[in-house]
């Protein structure tokens, strides 16, 4: 398993064109199993969302992502796919439909990036466009030991 810094960074504009962004960076952990890239890392800990551990599942031309602790959420990314899932947080819960637009995945043995355009929708209603961008590079210390 390799050490790596995951940065994310989101952008949402909404029906009103209100634009919101975030940016998370993180260490976090890398494997290769059964031809899929693995991330695994922890979210910042927030008094309203606690702790929120996130595994990114990469494959060649799509994407999971699944959050596990104060928050639990299932997104799957395939170019012109929809998926559904349920979004619970500790305040309750909410169905998410997720339309990907684009997905454009570069990975190397340890980093990479990943580049989605979707469309988010709550409870059936849509909410907003959205644009993800996900950059995954072996932590300084792991450096030395890629090929």
């Amino acid at each position: 398993m390799n050490k790596v810094v995951v940065t994310v960074e989101g952008r949402q504009t909404d029906a009103m064109g209100e634009e919101s962004c975030i940016k998370v960076v993180a260490e976090g952990r890398h494997f290769y199993k059964n031809g899929h890239n693995y991330i695994l890392y922890e979210e910042g800990e927030t008094a309203e969302t606690g702790k929120v551990s996130t595994m990114l599942k990469i494959a060649g031309d799509s994407m999971t992502l699944l959050r596990r602790g104060a928050i639990a959420q299932e997104q799957h990314f395939a170019r012109g796919k929809e998926s559904k899932s349920m979004y619970r947080t500790p305040y309750g819960a909410l169905d998410l439909s997720i339309r990907t637009k684009s997905i454009k995945i570069l990975y190397g043995s340890v980093s990479g990036h990943i580049e989605i355009v979707y469309q988010l929708a709550i409870n059936g209603k849509w909410q907003s466009d959205n644009e993800l961008r996900i950059a995954v590079c072996a932590a300084a210390a792991e450096t030395n030991n890629l090929n």
